[in-house]
């Protein structure tokens, strides 16, 4: 790989539209989740299993602090993704919703889903993606046309390599936890199984394709084959062109046969913002802009 595509340069609006759709979707994410954060603080104690950086805690933060976390984390959120104040906003919010993801995390069920959004939010948040598109105060200016740069360019292509070092670690978990077994075995289909029978005991609805499908064994290795060598292949994507819109339609329709076999949703993907850092999405402004102006002629 060339330093150009390690360091690559790019316009400021790139980053920009970036921090718009991440910002947007963690924002969001906070809210739909808002009773699964705040349920917390009435969880029963002796649940509480802090892990990451939080495993040295004792014992769960007080009741009144987590709210106040969330309330900031939530008005943090929304000033980062217009990019005001975003020397603050950005590193606040981004510790904010790292530190309430893994505290959600340490009472008994690990998250993975949310890992990709915080870690773009961190790169986001540590970047200088407002010094384009942000909103301004009336009476303000906006802010000057700058120059396409590493500081805009940089930033991108590591959310980029952190979406596709995502499905290259859970191939690699895959075989390190079953090796080709995985593919071979009935490893999928006992996953998927289990799945259906765990949403029957506690009651909740079961995927009617998933329990179905259970019946047709010979469909499972073909199945698990794909979704490995689709996982392997992620690199693929940084190339861009015709490879990376081939890797990221089918990552994006695993994804939904995923949650149409298990019930299992992955926001972040199906979504498309997970792959947002692939593209050049500064394309956005500028189509943004010629609906807009052709709407005030007419």
């Amino acid at each position: 790989m060339t330093a150009g595509r390690l360091f690559p340069t790019a316009p400021p609006a790139r980053l920009a539209v970036l921090r718009i759709l991440v910002g947007t979707f963690a924002v969001a994410y906070l809210l739909i989740n808002a009773r699964g954060f705040l349920s917390l603080a009435d969880a029963d104690p002796p649940r509480f299993d802090p892990v990451g950086v939080l495993s040295p805690m004792t014992r769960p933060v007080a009741d009144a602090a987590l709210v106040s976390a969330y309330a900031v984390a939530v008005i943090a959120g929304l000033v980062f993704t217009i990019g005001m104040w975003f020397r603050v906003s950005g590193p606040l919010f981004a510790v904010l919703l790292f530190a309430l993801c893994t505290y959600r995390s340490s009472w008994g069920q690990i998250l993975w889903l949310e890992n990709v959004m915080v870690m773009h939010v961190a790169i986001v948040g540590c970047s200088r993606a407002a010094d384009a598109l942000r909103w301004s105060p009336r009476g303000h200016s906006a802010p000057r046309s700058r120059p396409s740069s590493e500081a805009y360019g940089v930033p991108v292509r590591l959310a980029a390599l952190v979406t596709v070092a995502t499905y290259v670690l859970a191939a690699v978990a895959k075989f390190r936890l079953g090796g080709l077994a995985w593919v071979t075995s009935d490893s999928l289909r006992n996953h998927v199984a289990a799945t259906a029978v765990r949403a029957q005991l506690l009651n909740v609805p079961a995927s009617p394709v998933g329990r179905w499908l259970v019946g047709q064994g010979w469909l499972f290795p073909p199945m698990a084959a794909a979704s490995v060598l689709l996982e392997i292949a992620s690199p693929l994507a940084l190339i861009g062109g015709r490879l990376r819109n081939a890797w990221v339609a089918l990552a994006w329709l695993m994804h939904v046969a995923i949650a149409a076999l298990m019930f299992v949703v992955f926001p972040y993907p199906l979504f498309l913002v997970a792959f947002a850092p692939l593209y050049d999405n500064e394309h956005l402004v500028t189509a943004w802009n010629r609906r807009r102006n052709r709407r005030l002629s007419d």
